[in-house]
């Protein structure tokens, strides 16, 4: 199908660049950005991570999200204060 198209000053740079990078003409660069950008992305495999048991926390961890944040803002302080 034949059509006029405006692009976006950076549109028309990308689509410059992938005809450089690849050799391709003006139209199969645009075709091949639209094909790439508009395509069903296939889904790939499921990912398993191995996880271990690392037995029991040698440390209590209850109020670990909240020292987190303790130490965070002590760190915001002093970054602050060294004018960062």
């Amino acid at each position: 199908m034949r059509t006029t198209i405006t692009l976006t000053a950076d549109a028309d740079a990308l689509v410059r660049r992938v005809m450089r990078e690849r050799g391709l003409s003006f139209r199969d660069a645009v075709n091949f950005a639209i094909i790439a950008g508009l395509a069903p992305v296939e889904r790939s495999a499921a990912v398993e991570t191995p996880t271990f048991d690392l037995g029991r926390a040698r440390v209590p961890l209850d109020r670990a999200i909240a020292l987190a944040a303790e130490l965070e803002d002590e760190q915001l302080l002093r970054k602050r204060e060294q004018g960062k």
